[in-house]
């Protein structure tokens, strides 16, 4: 008869289509060793099993993401404690356990005997619907932005071979004007049959501004150009084609952002996130997508080090106070605040304020924008604890 323990550990390694999980008890022997499909019936009996090995039940995963999401969702619906292992962490601490071969039962036993020894992984809890659905929608931004230039890059790259003049001209990836008229016109040919003046008229019908300048522009460089390159006829079709894709993405694009900020503002947040110069509805819901409700931090130098912000200590010997910019950090939450910081120090106020100072004390325009990111993350953090909207001032010194 197996003895019933007291508390055991099962870890998880998650994929898309089936997961492993590995439990072991106090004294890191292997309880069950299973591979589990990703479904709903499997799952619940897998979680069945391990209530029935013992009186409490730690889980363990190498993945949050949409891969584990229903995992999560029935875990945490059963009341189970789930805390997150990086997989960095799996990785590197599979070399400490027997054997060179990787499998995911090892990975699952790395994970569950990690849960055993450590007790600072982070808890996953189910975000809710508004931190979900902002989550969702901001990585389908990402994925339409990547689109865009790579439709964009393509363009270009055959307007080089049609007229390179043309490609030229315009900043096809930041204005819809030049888009739209070649949708029409591809060839430099095309563009002095056309002229100007009924060119301009065409783009005007279709609500283009500026239609004249972009007009003007394109015959000029048309007219720089009177040879006709091979393969111009099929290259002008592909140009027209990717040129009609590059609008319907800007539509959807922009139908996504309208999205992004309609339910972004259903935060209770929203106000004082916004508040804060730098920050708009987009950067903002990034901000709630990635860090949720706050929970998992536990003050703000916790959110500094999850952005890459702090510098990590590497002293070693007689060469102490040496520094060096961390590994394990989130790219996305860096990067919005970085983003944020360099919109806030282009305009008068406190931002631009203590950018100048960084650059007097010698820093260089990056080293300075982060400093400015990382001192941003404190006020962030002071806003929201308190529940007030940014001011210049700080709230003493107003008082005083």
């Amino acid at each position: 008869m197996t003895t019933r323990q007291a508390r055991i550990w099962v870890g998880i390694d998650a994929g898309k289509g089936h997961h492993w999980a590995v439990a072991v008890n106090a004294d890191g022997e292997t309880l069950f060793s299973t591979k589990v499909i990703n479904d709903e019936a499997q799952i619940l009996t897998l979680i069945e099993a391990a209530r029935g090995k013992a009186d409490g039940m730690r889980w363990a995963v190498d993945i949050s993401g949409r891969a584990s999401a229903l995992l999560l969702a029935l875990l945490i619906a059963h009341g189970q404690q789930v805390v997150y292992v990086p997989g960095r962490t799996v990785n590197r601490m599979t070399g400490a356990y027997r054997g060179e071969g990787k499998t995911d039962a090892k990975d699952a036993l790395v994970i569950a005997d990690q849960a055993r020894m450590r007790r600072d992984f982070t808890s996953i809890g189910t975000p809710p619907e508004l931190v979900s659905t902002l989550q969702m929608l901001t990585g389908y931004r990402r994925d339409l932005i990547a689109d865009r230039v790579r439709l964009s890059n393509r363009l270009r790259d055959l307007l080089v071979g049609v007229c390179r003049a043309l490609e030229r001209a315009f900043d096809y990836s930041a204005a819809k004007g030049p888009a739209v008229m070649l949708t029409e016109c591809q060839t430099p040919a095309a563009l002095r049959r056309i002229g100007v003046r009924r060119l301009t008229t065409w783009l005007e019908r279709r609500k283009v501004r500026g239609a004249g300048d972009i007009a003007a522009k394109a015959v000029e460089a048309a007219r720089s150009q009177t040879t006709a390159l091979p393969g111009e006829k099929r290259a002008a079709r592909l140009i027209c084609d990717l040129a009609h894709q590059l609008l319907a993405l800007d539509e959807r694009i922009k139908d996504n952002d309208r999205e992004i900020r309609e339910t972004f503002h259903r935060d209770d947040r929203a106000e004082i996130i916004e508040s804060m110069p730098g920050m708009g509805p987009i950067l903002g819901a990034e901000f709630v997508a990635i860090v949720g409700d706050l929970s998992g931090y536990r003050d703000a130098g916790r959110l500094v080090a999850h952005a890459g912000l702090a510098p990590v200590p590497r002293d070693s010997g007689r060469r102490p106070g040496n520094y060096h910019r961390p590994k394990r950090y989130n790219r996305r939450l860096r990067w919005l605040f970085y983003m944020s910081a360099q919109s806030a120090m282009m305009r008068p106020g406190p931002s631009r304020d203590y950018y100048l100072k960084k650059r007097a004390e010698g820093l260089i325009h990056t080293q300075a924008l982060l400093a400015l990111a990382r001192r941003r993350v404190d006020v962030l953090w002071a806003m929201l604890r308190d529940k007030r909207l940014f001011t210049p001032a700080p709230p003493a010194t107003q008082a005083a």
